[in-house]
């Protein structure tokens, strides 16, 4: 198949296209390059790949993405809470107007599949402390990024058409693990790398709920719905992650001290009231696609307290690092 990765240099793109090269895919990456090109280097080794340098935004830029390709995966935004806050306009040209763009030019083109990459943010705060949401829970979106992201979602299952692309939505747990362009500005990252470098990790809203998945495993569940019949996908929503990886931010704390051995103080600060507190069902993607995870947070946070420990990564407070 031949792929567009609109993103395919950042945390979850950088491992995506590698999976999909190796499963023989053509793959081109539509990036800006807003934190780098270091992730992209080693893929020009594959003979099955190709570079476009672009801003989403662009409509020239989209044309030329989307040439001679079978399938979009759109992965490109502004991504997270505090990088939107901080740019909210751009956030909003990128993540809500560009993606729609996008999608339009995809039906107008015969592009046969769309995935598009979502959050379990979007569920903001459970009504029930005590259930599990599913993909049929209300959305309530309590930042600008989960904004973005629901309202892509509700232009894409009202607008998607028999003759159009197969749509996908995928709503990832929090992302984690090591990644060609390495993020550590998301939990279980900076959990770990604070505990191993640090004598007191401050942990504010220890109750609060959040699922996690490995960056590998998501870019697996995109190949994924890649490589599944289409009556199986389409105008299709999922979670992706594990049921069973569902953490309190104290438990997740207290995990990654017994797995890296740190003797890091674990200082909880009260935190009352969190917008966003919520455990997620994931049995629909396992049950439908049979998904399984292959990586659970124990097994990121050993990975990463290796890389780190042997020298693989350094500098770490480096801006490169963080969105």
């Amino acid at each position: 198949m031949r792929v567009l990765i609109t993103g395919g240099a950042g945390y979850l793109g950088s491992v995506l296209a590698r999976l999909l090269l190796a499963e023989g895919h053509n793959v081109r990456i539509l990036d800006s390059l807003l934190h780098g090109g270091h992730a992209v280097s080693g893929l020009y080794l594959y003979d099955n790949f190709n570079f476009l340098r672009g801003d989403v935004r662009s409509e020239a830029t989209r044309e030329e993405a989307i040439a001679n390709v079978d399938a979009v995966v759109h992965l490109a935004a502004i991504v997270g809470d505090p990088a939107c806050a901080r740019q909210p306009e751009t956030a909003r040209e990128v993540n809500l107007e560009a993606s729609l763009a996008l999608y339009q030019l995809c039906q107008r083109n015969g592009i046969e599949r769309f995935i598009f990459s979502s959050t379990c943010s979007n569920y903001g705060k459970m009504a029930d402390p005590f259930d599990y949401v599913t993909e049929d829970s209300d959305l309530r979106p309590v930042s600008l990024y989960a904004e973005t992201k629901v309202g892509v979602e509700r232009h894409l299952l009202d607008t998607m058409s028999p003759d159009g692309p197969a749509v996908t939505i995928l709503r990832f747990a929090t992302l984690f693990g090591l990644a060609p362009r390495m993020r550590f500005d998301l939990t279980v990252n900076t959990f770990t790398r604070d505990m191993l470098l640090e004598n007191e990790l401050q942990i504010y809203g220890e109750q609060f709920w959040r699922p996690y998945v490995h960056v590998l495993d998501a870019a697996r569940a995109i190949a994924l719905v890649l490589n599944s019949p289409r009556d199986k996908t389409e105008g299709e929503v999922f979670n992706v992650g594990d049921t069973r990886e569902n953490y309190q931010k104290g438990q997740l704390a207290s995990l990654i001290q017994t797995r890296t051995g740190s003797r890091a103080q674990i200082k909880h600060v009260d935190h009352a009231e969190d917008p966003r507190d919520y455990r997620v069902s994931f049995e629909k993607i396992n049950q439908k696609l049979g998904f399984h995870i292959t990586r659970t947070v124990s097994d990121g946070v050993i990975e990463i307290a290796d890389a780190i420990n042997k020298g693989v990564l350094t500098d770490l407070d480096d801006p490169r690092y963080s969105n």
